[in-house]
């Protein structure tokens, strides 16, 4: 590895560890305003009605839904740029670094969707929530890690970033196909000449950000219209980005685009969609709640189902010798990297969202608490788990990974 991908690597995780710390300040700030008597203030913030207007094109909405489906789709953008250059040059490039993770990931959706089927089966309106314990939300979980300072090895973090990038794959995958409400064709038309648009200029090696977002802007609002859930719009864009200038080989588009939004993203959107979406109301809850098929659900897939789910795909995997550990990553430490990412919060709470907002059964309320509760459980598991498997911080440079039977 080169000292500017060392480089790039090190700012990263620092970058998400201190967006996670954020956005445990972020959510924390929501509950607290939920349960005292400013809760009609945040809830009269989030109702705002926020319209655009331009002759008889109009865009309505709450300012909840502008987070939700505008600040998420420049997140989603950014996940999207991530994973280009990811699979293009980084570790997702060498098929070696993406088969354990790659594996991981799928047992670490398979298993709490399960769990949650199992226990909402017979409610078709609870249903609609299968996908949510499926999500892990990296910045959280790098923010548990920096607990752990200097013993965390940087082949655990990697390992956690790009389990989390499959896992980011697998939710753009669900919210495409089953998060769309009626289908406009003419939006859809839109769309697809905002794409060939895209690809021409792609084609022709441009460098003008400008254009791509102006294209993207149009393509979003298509989609918006269209049913799709508009926050795939940035994905789409995130694909046309070049990586590689032709008139300047110093310079990336894509790179520059990346760099420029991190920030934007780590400290402004998720903290913004945290605040917006964790907000829940403890008034009256009892233990009792906690027994709802959603909640109980969610909770126990995020944080039995993660866990299991990945541990025992990889562990599959690596029996099967279709891969082997990390170096550096023991058998404990792997069990604890697939409790933190049970941390589901971000994408958890995204996932809800597009579940259960349209639904006659308002059931945001036990959606969040599940989400809350079993993201918690999940990062102190985590923490107990690699606390005690990662050796002193001096010892971190092992490159001999543990491969003895757990």
């Amino acid at each position: 590895m080169n000292n500017n991908q060392e480089s790039f690597i090190s700012s990263f995780f620092k970058l998400e560890s201190a967006s996670g710390i954020i956005l445990m300040f972020a959510a924390s700030f929501a509950i607290i305003l939920a349960n005292t008597p400013l809760l009609s203030y945040y809830e009269l913030l989030l109702d705002t009605p926020v319209e655009i207007r331009i002759g008889a094109f109009e865009i309505a909405k709450p300012l909840l839904l502008w987070i939700n489906d505008g600040l998420m789709a420049v997140f989603f953008f950014l996940v999207g740029l991530e994973l280009k250059r990811e699979l293009v040059e980084g570790e997702l490039s060498d098929k070696k670094n993406i088969i354990l993770p790659g594996i991981g990931a799928v047992g670490g959706m398979v298993v709490p969707a399960l769990i949650y089927i199992y226990f909402n089966i017979d409610n078709p309106a609870a249903m609609q929530g299968w996908a949510i314990p499926t999500a892990t939300d990296i910045a959280f979980a790098l923010g548990v890690l920096t607990l752990l300072g200097s013993r965390v090895p940087t082949s655990i973090k990697i390992f956690l970033t790009s389990l989390a990038i499959f896992d980011d794959i697998g939710a753009i995958i669900i919210i495409a196909i089953f998060y769309t409400a009626k289908i406009s064709v003419t939006g859809l038309v839109v769309s697809a000449i905002c794409i060939l648009a895209l690809a021409w200029l792609n084609k022709r090696n441009s460098d003008s950000a400008s254009m791509y977002i102006v294209i993207g802007v149009i393509m979003w609002t298509a989609l918006l219209k269209s049913g799709v859930h508009a926050t795939l719009a940035g994905v789409i864009l995130a694909m046309f980005i070049p990586l590689k200038s032709t008139s300047n080989p110093d310079y990336s588009p894509l790179k520059t685009m990346e760099r420029d939004l991190h920030s934007v993203v780590a400290f402004f959107v998720l903290p913004i969609f945290a605040f917006a979406n964790a907000g829940i109301n403890l008034t009256g809850v009892g233990a009792e709640y906690l027994l709802h098929g959603v909640p109980l659900g969610i909770a126990l897939g995020l944080f039995l189902g993660k866990q299991i789910g990945i541990f025992s795909f990889c562990w599959l995997a690596i029996k099967l010798d279709l891969t082997r550990l990390p170096s550096g990553v023991s058998w404990g430490a792997l069990y604890g990297i697939a409790a933190l990412c049970g941390i589901g919060f971000t994408m958890s709470l995204f996932i809800g969202s597009l579940a259960f907002e349209e639904t006659e059964v308002n059931l945001i309320f036990d959606d969040r608490l599940g989400i809350i509760l079993g993201s918690l459980l999940s990062g102190v598991a985590g923490y107990l788990i690699l606390r005690a498997s990662l050796p002193p911080g001096d010892q971190t440079d092992r490159n001999t990974p543990d491969n003895s039977a757990p």
